[in-house]
């Protein structure tokens, strides 16, 4: 090796360590910026007026075995415009497990029973949305049901029930929260099996009853069979 090739080896050498370092193969360098980390989704409230405001009452939201969902018998066909355009009231009128609260009128606030506004998420991952309906009922209980398309029929895809309900989106996931006067609150995160919504993870914790909408259970892994009602 010659004298200018070993002088040029040290001067990179020293040149290096005055910059603190050089970066390793396939590593940012010292002028690098670092990669964007990617932002989780939050919680979304469906009824936000629900989450802040519901009156105390005990009880919290459990699921229970259940057979997989069949299309429901004399409910509206779904044209191609949609769930969207579908009679809600003709959807729960042909699920037997929401026909009695066809005749209550809809409520825009907590304080007196009756059915929510119907919001529509897509909870399926298919990009289509789905059917999501509330009863508050005289009890204090609310009951939550799940509705998509299939084929042209409508299909139950989750029944749950519970008091102080606050349901909220995270990504396709829907989070389900109840809470009790007791200060304990439940919290059930469903998430589309490509049968029904089952449970991933199923929390009950003292302190602050309704959290922040922002804070979310993760994913424990699924569980199947799971996504009944509870009356």
């Amino acid at each position: 090796m010659s004298r200018l090739t070993r002088r040029s080896l040290l001067a990179a050498a020293l040149l290096c360590v005055g910059l603190g370092g050089c970066a390793a193969p396939g590593g940012l360098g010292r002028a690098e910026p670092a990669p964007a980390v990617s932002a989780q989704p939050r919680a979304k409230p469906l009824w936000p007026v629900w989450t802040e405001e519901s009156p105390k009452a005990g009880g919290a939201a459990v699921s229970s075995q259940a057979p997989p969902p069949a299309p429901l018998d004399d409910a509206p066909a779904v044209g191609p415009e949609g769930i969207e355009k579908v009679d809600v009231r003709a959807v729960l009128y042909a699920d037997r497990q929401m026909r009695s609260f066809t005749n209550k009128s809809e409520i825009p606030s907590p304080g007196r029973p009756g059915l929510r506004p119907p919001r529509y998420k897509d909870v399926t991952g298919d990009g289509k949305p789905e059917l999501i309906v509330a009863a508050d009922t005289e009890t204090g209980r609310s009951i939550l049901a799940v509705y998509t398309a299939a084929g042209g029929k409508i299909l139950p895809i989750l029944h749950t029930s519970g008091r102080r309900l606050s349901p909220e989106t995270v990504g396709t996931d829907l989070l389900v929260r109840s809470a009790d006067d007791d200060g304990s609150a439940h919290t059930v995160r469903y998430h589309w099996d490509g049968v029904r919504m089952v449970v991933v993870s199923d929390e009950k914790h003292f302190g602050n009853a309704i959290a922040d909408p922002g804070e979310c259970p993760a994913p424990t892994g699924p569980t199947s069979g799971k996504g009944g009602v509870l009356r």
